[in-house]
Protein backbone atom coordinates (compact mmCIF):
# COMPACT_ATOMS: atom_id res chain seq x y z
CA UNK A 1 0.00 0.00 0.00
CA UNK A 2 1.64 3.02 -0.90
CA UNK A 3 1.55 6.65 1.07
CA UNK A 4 -0.79 8.24 -0.69
CA UNK A 5 -3.11 5.04 -0.67
CA UNK A 6 -2.80 4.90 3.08
CA UNK A 7 -3.70 8.81 3.19
CA UNK A 8 -7.02 7.88 0.81
CA UNK A 9 -7.98 4.94 3.21
CA UNK A 10 -7.93 7.36 6.39
CA UNK A 11 -10.18 9.67 4.72
CA UNK A 12 -12.54 7.15 3.89
CA UNK A 13 -12.51 5.67 7.53
CA UNK A 14 -13.58 8.86 8.13
CA UNK A 15 -16.29 9.68 5.47
CA UNK A 16 -17.41 5.57 6.64
CA UNK A 17 -17.44 5.63 10.39
CA UNK A 18 -16.84 9.85 11.70
CA UNK A 19 -15.63 10.80 14.86
CA UNK A 20 -14.41 8.14 17.87
CA UNK A 21 -16.52 9.37 20.97
CA UNK A 22 -15.37 12.37 22.72
CA UNK A 23 -14.42 10.44 25.70
CA UNK A 24 -11.60 8.62 23.96
CA UNK A 25 -10.86 11.15 21.34
CA UNK A 26 -7.22 11.88 20.63
CA UNK A 27 -7.43 15.38 19.60
CA UNK A 28 -10.03 15.71 22.48
CA UNK A 29 -7.34 14.53 25.21
CA UNK A 30 -4.81 16.62 23.60
CA UNK A 31 -7.16 19.89 24.18
CA UNK A 32 -7.86 18.91 27.54
CA UNK A 33 -4.33 18.52 28.43
CA UNK A 34 -3.26 21.68 26.74
CA UNK A 35 -5.98 23.50 28.61
CA UNK A 36 -4.14 22.34 32.10
CA UNK A 37 -0.85 23.22 30.60
CA UNK A 38 -2.07 26.60 30.10
CA UNK A 39 -3.90 26.76 33.81
CA UNK A 40 -0.37 26.14 34.98
CA UNK A 41 1.56 28.36 32.34
CA UNK A 42 -0.41 31.72 31.74
CA UNK A 43 0.71 34.84 31.44
CA UNK A 44 0.16 37.63 28.97
CA UNK A 45 2.86 37.47 26.94
CA UNK A 46 4.07 36.27 23.46
CA UNK A 47 6.67 34.15 25.17
CA UNK A 48 4.37 32.15 27.19
CA UNK A 49 2.41 31.73 24.35
CA UNK A 50 4.66 30.45 22.06
CA UNK A 51 5.93 28.13 24.79
CA UNK A 52 2.49 26.67 25.12
CA UNK A 53 2.20 26.37 21.34
CA UNK A 54 6.22 24.48 20.78
CA UNK A 55 4.99 22.10 23.99
CA UNK A 56 2.06 21.06 21.92
CA UNK A 57 3.46 20.85 18.83
CA UNK A 58 6.57 18.94 19.92
CA UNK A 59 4.03 16.78 21.55
CA UNK A 60 2.45 15.51 18.33
CA UNK A 61 5.69 15.40 16.79
CA UNK A 62 6.96 12.67 19.03
CA UNK A 63 3.14 11.11 18.51
CA UNK A 64 3.96 10.53 14.89
CA UNK A 65 7.19 9.69 15.04
CA UNK A 66 6.64 6.86 18.07
CA UNK A 67 3.79 5.92 15.49
CA UNK A 68 5.95 5.63 12.83
CA UNK A 69 8.56 3.14 14.63
CA UNK A 70 5.95 1.13 16.16
CA UNK A 71 3.66 0.66 13.06
CA UNK A 72 5.45 1.83 9.76
CA UNK A 73 4.94 5.11 8.24
CA UNK A 74 2.33 4.13 5.52
CA UNK A 75 0.43 2.52 8.79
CA UNK A 76 0.97 5.09 10.67
CA UNK A 77 -0.25 7.92 7.97
CA UNK A 78 -3.26 6.29 7.33
CA UNK A 79 -4.41 5.78 10.98
CA UNK A 80 -3.31 9.60 12.19
CA UNK A 81 -5.38 11.01 8.83
CA UNK A 82 -8.37 8.91 9.51
CA UNK A 83 -7.94 10.72 13.23
CA UNK A 84 -7.39 14.36 12.45
CA UNK A 85 -9.97 14.25 9.25
CA UNK A 86 -13.43 15.55 10.25
CA UNK A 87 -15.32 15.56 7.18
CA UNK A 88 -17.87 13.49 7.81
CA UNK A 89 -19.08 15.38 11.08
CA UNK A 90 -18.70 18.87 9.58
CA UNK A 91 -21.16 17.97 6.78
CA UNK A 92 -23.23 16.60 9.62
CA UNK A 93 -23.55 19.62 11.85
CA UNK A 94 -24.04 21.71 8.51
CA UNK A 95 -27.13 19.63 7.66
CA UNK A 96 -28.18 19.44 10.87
CA UNK A 97 -28.73 23.08 11.48
CA UNK A 98 -30.14 23.85 7.67
CA UNK A 99 -32.67 20.49 8.54
CA UNK A 100 -33.87 22.55 11.75
CA UNK A 101 -34.26 26.17 9.72
CA UNK A 102 -36.27 24.34 6.84
CA UNK A 103 -38.62 22.58 9.30
CA UNK A 104 -38.74 26.58 10.86
CA UNK A 105 -36.86 26.40 14.17
CA UNK A 106 -34.99 29.35 13.39
CA UNK A 107 -34.05 29.48 17.58
CA UNK A 108 -33.34 25.90 17.18
CA UNK A 109 -30.94 26.89 14.36
CA UNK A 110 -29.38 29.85 16.14
CA UNK A 111 -28.24 27.29 18.82
CA UNK A 112 -26.62 24.31 16.80
CA UNK A 113 -25.35 26.65 14.62
CA UNK A 114 -23.52 27.65 17.89
CA UNK A 115 -21.39 24.61 17.98
CA UNK A 116 -20.14 25.46 14.01
CA UNK A 117 -19.40 28.98 14.50
CA UNK A 118 -17.90 31.49 16.75
CA UNK A 119 -19.57 34.87 15.55
CA UNK A 120 -23.16 35.68 17.62
CA UNK A 121 -26.19 33.35 16.02
CA UNK A 122 -28.24 35.14 18.93
CA UNK A 123 -30.55 37.72 16.84
CA UNK A 124 -29.24 35.70 13.10
CA UNK A 125 -32.13 35.98 10.50
CA UNK A 126 -32.45 32.67 7.96
CA UNK A 127 -30.44 34.36 5.30
CA UNK A 128 -27.44 35.04 8.10
CA UNK A 129 -27.86 31.81 9.04
CA UNK A 130 -27.28 29.97 5.81
CA UNK A 131 -24.59 31.75 5.33
CA UNK A 132 -22.59 31.65 8.78
CA UNK A 133 -23.25 27.85 7.83
CA UNK A 134 -21.64 28.07 4.17
CA UNK A 135 -18.35 29.83 5.53
CA UNK A 136 -18.11 27.41 8.72
CA UNK A 137 -18.48 24.43 6.24
CA UNK A 138 -15.88 26.35 3.80
CA UNK A 139 -12.98 27.30 6.67
CA UNK A 140 -13.37 24.15 8.26
CA UNK A 141 -13.03 21.95 5.27
CA UNK A 142 -9.24 23.76 4.96
CA UNK A 143 -9.04 23.46 8.62
CA UNK A 144 -10.55 19.55 9.13
CA UNK A 145 -10.11 18.02 5.44
CA UNK A 146 -7.85 19.29 3.22
CA UNK A 147 -4.88 20.40 5.22
CA UNK A 148 -4.70 17.46 7.42
CA UNK A 149 -4.54 15.75 3.82
CA UNK A 150 -1.83 18.14 2.17
CA UNK A 151 0.41 17.59 5.35
CA UNK A 152 -0.29 13.94 5.57
CA UNK A 153 1.24 13.83 2.16
CA UNK A 154 4.35 16.41 3.21
CA UNK A 155 4.91 15.21 6.51
CA UNK A 156 3.55 11.74 6.92
CA UNK A 157 1.71 11.15 10.64
CA UNK A 158 3.85 13.78 12.65
CA UNK A 159 2.69 16.18 9.63
CA UNK A 160 -0.44 15.81 9.90
CA UNK A 161 -0.73 15.24 14.25
CA UNK A 162 1.49 18.84 14.24
CA UNK A 163 -1.40 20.19 11.98
CA UNK A 164 -3.66 19.17 14.20
CA UNK A 165 -1.99 20.42 17.42
CA UNK A 166 -1.52 23.67 16.02
CA UNK A 167 -5.36 23.99 14.64
CA UNK A 168 -6.18 23.34 17.67
CA UNK A 169 -4.64 25.35 19.71
CA UNK A 170 -5.48 27.83 17.48
CA UNK A 171 -9.36 27.16 18.27
CA UNK A 172 -8.94 26.99 21.80
CA UNK A 173 -6.00 30.04 22.49
CA UNK A 174 -6.14 32.23 18.66
CA UNK A 175 -8.56 34.73 19.89
CA UNK A 176 -8.24 38.55 19.45
CA UNK A 177 -9.50 39.65 23.25
CA UNK A 178 -7.61 40.50 26.42
CA UNK A 179 -6.57 36.87 27.97
CA UNK A 180 -5.57 35.76 24.46
CA UNK A 181 -4.67 38.46 22.28
CA UNK A 182 -1.10 38.07 23.62
CA UNK A 183 -0.67 34.62 24.57
CA UNK A 184 -2.90 33.35 21.82
CA UNK A 185 -0.71 35.18 18.72
CA UNK A 186 2.19 32.31 18.15
CA UNK A 187 -0.74 29.81 17.59
CA UNK A 188 -2.67 31.37 15.14
CA UNK A 189 0.28 33.05 13.05
CA UNK A 190 1.16 28.99 13.03
CA UNK A 191 -2.54 28.16 11.96
CA UNK A 192 -2.08 30.65 9.09
CA UNK A 193 1.30 29.01 7.91
CA UNK A 194 -0.02 25.81 8.18
CA UNK A 195 -3.35 26.14 6.36
CA UNK A 196 -1.86 28.52 3.61
CA UNK A 197 -1.56 26.14 0.69
CA UNK A 198 -3.73 24.15 1.64
CA UNK A 199 -6.73 27.33 1.38
CA UNK A 200 -5.02 27.02 -2.02
CA UNK A 201 -5.08 24.11 -2.88
CA UNK A 202 -8.74 23.61 -1.64
CA UNK A 203 -9.84 26.68 -3.46
CA UNK A 204 -8.71 24.78 -6.87
CA UNK A 205 -10.85 21.72 -5.95
CA UNK A 206 -13.58 23.94 -5.61
CA UNK A 207 -12.80 24.78 -9.35
CA UNK A 208 -12.07 21.16 -10.28
CA UNK A 209 -15.37 20.75 -8.68
CA UNK A 210 -17.37 23.11 -10.74
CA UNK A 211 -15.05 23.28 -14.06
CA UNK A 212 -17.93 25.97 -15.64
CA UNK A 213 -16.96 28.45 -13.08
CA UNK A 214 -13.44 28.11 -12.76
CA UNK A 215 -12.83 31.63 -14.32
CA UNK A 216 -15.34 33.31 -12.05
CA UNK A 217 -13.87 31.94 -8.95
CA UNK A 218 -10.38 33.07 -9.77
CA UNK A 219 -11.52 36.09 -10.65
CA UNK A 220 -13.47 36.37 -7.76
CA UNK A 221 -10.43 35.16 -5.13
CA UNK A 222 -7.81 37.07 -6.71
CA UNK A 223 -10.64 40.65 -6.17
CA UNK A 224 -12.31 39.58 -3.01
CA UNK A 225 -9.93 37.52 -0.91
CA UNK A 226 -7.56 40.04 0.93
CA UNK A 227 -10.88 41.56 2.23
CA UNK A 228 -11.28 38.62 4.41
CA UNK A 229 -9.43 39.20 7.70
CA UNK A 230 -8.15 35.45 7.85
CA UNK A 231 -5.92 35.11 4.88
CA UNK A 232 -6.54 31.73 4.04
CA UNK A 233 -10.75 31.89 5.34
CA UNK A 234 -10.66 34.53 2.09
CA UNK A 235 -9.36 32.25 -0.25
CA UNK A 236 -11.77 29.52 0.32
CA UNK A 237 -15.08 31.44 1.53
CA UNK A 238 -14.36 33.94 -2.06
CA UNK A 239 -13.66 30.31 -3.84
CA UNK A 240 -17.35 28.64 -2.35
CA UNK A 241 -19.47 31.95 -3.26
CA UNK A 242 -17.89 32.38 -6.83
CA UNK A 243 -18.62 28.50 -7.62
CA UNK A 244 -22.30 28.88 -5.86
CA UNK A 245 -23.16 32.22 -7.13
CA UNK A 246 -23.92 33.88 -4.26
CA UNK A 247 -22.32 36.67 -1.98
CA UNK A 248 -21.06 35.55 1.45
CA UNK A 249 -19.00 37.63 3.78
CA UNK A 250 -20.07 40.92 5.93
CA UNK A 251 -20.23 41.88 9.43
CA UNK A 252 -19.78 39.75 12.12
CA UNK A 253 -20.48 40.06 16.01
CA UNK A 254 -18.16 38.64 18.26
CA UNK A 255 -19.83 39.46 22.09
CA UNK A 256 -19.16 43.50 22.06
CA UNK A 257 -17.20 43.33 18.75
CA UNK A 258 -18.26 43.54 15.37
CA UNK A 259 -15.54 42.29 12.22
CA UNK A 260 -16.54 42.99 9.09
CA UNK A 261 -15.33 40.42 6.72
CA UNK A 262 -15.92 42.28 3.10
CA UNK A 263 -18.07 41.18 0.22
CA UNK A 264 -17.29 37.78 -1.11
CA UNK A 265 -18.64 37.79 -4.40
CA UNK A 266 -21.37 39.40 -6.93
CA UNK A 267 -24.99 37.01 -6.06
CA UNK A 268 -27.57 37.15 -3.69
CA UNK A 269 -27.57 36.13 -0.55
CA UNK A 270 -27.60 32.35 -0.05
CA UNK A 271 -30.84 30.47 0.31
CA UNK A 272 -31.13 26.96 1.83
CA UNK A 273 -30.92 25.33 -1.24
CA UNK A 274 -27.71 27.03 -1.36
CA UNK A 275 -26.50 26.15 1.75
CA UNK A 276 -27.16 22.06 0.95
CA UNK A 277 -25.42 22.79 -2.43
CA UNK A 278 -22.77 24.04 -0.48
CA UNK A 279 -22.14 21.21 1.31
CA UNK A 280 -22.38 19.14 -1.61
CA UNK A 281 -19.73 21.21 -3.47
CA UNK A 282 -16.90 21.56 -0.06
CA UNK A 283 -17.61 17.37 0.32
CA UNK A 284 -16.41 17.01 -3.26
CA UNK A 285 -13.48 19.51 -3.14
CA UNK A 286 -11.96 17.24 -0.14
CA UNK A 287 -12.89 14.14 -2.13
CA UNK A 288 -11.02 15.77 -4.68
CA UNK A 289 -7.77 16.12 -2.76
CA UNK A 290 -8.03 12.56 -1.24
CA UNK A 291 -8.55 10.94 -4.80
CA UNK A 292 -5.38 13.16 -6.17
CA UNK A 293 -3.22 12.20 -3.23
CA UNK A 294 -4.07 8.71 -3.77
CA UNK A 295 -3.43 8.58 -7.55
CA UNK A 296 -0.42 10.64 -7.49
CA UNK A 297 1.36 10.14 -3.92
Amino acid sequence: MGTGVAIGAGWGLDRLIGEPPTAVHPVARFGSAMTALEGRMYAPTRRAGAIHASIGIGAAVAVGLAANRIVGPRLAVGAATAICVAGRMLAAEAVAVLTLLDGGDVEGARGRLGGLVGRDTTSLDEAAIVRAVIESVAENTVDAVVAPLCWAAVAGAPGVLVHRAVNTLDAMVGHRNERYERFGWASARADDVMNYVPARVAALAVAVVRPRRAAVIWHIVRRDAHQHPSPNGGVIEAATAAALGVRLGGENRYGTAVENRGVLGDGDLPTLADGRRAIRLLSGAGAIVALALAVVR
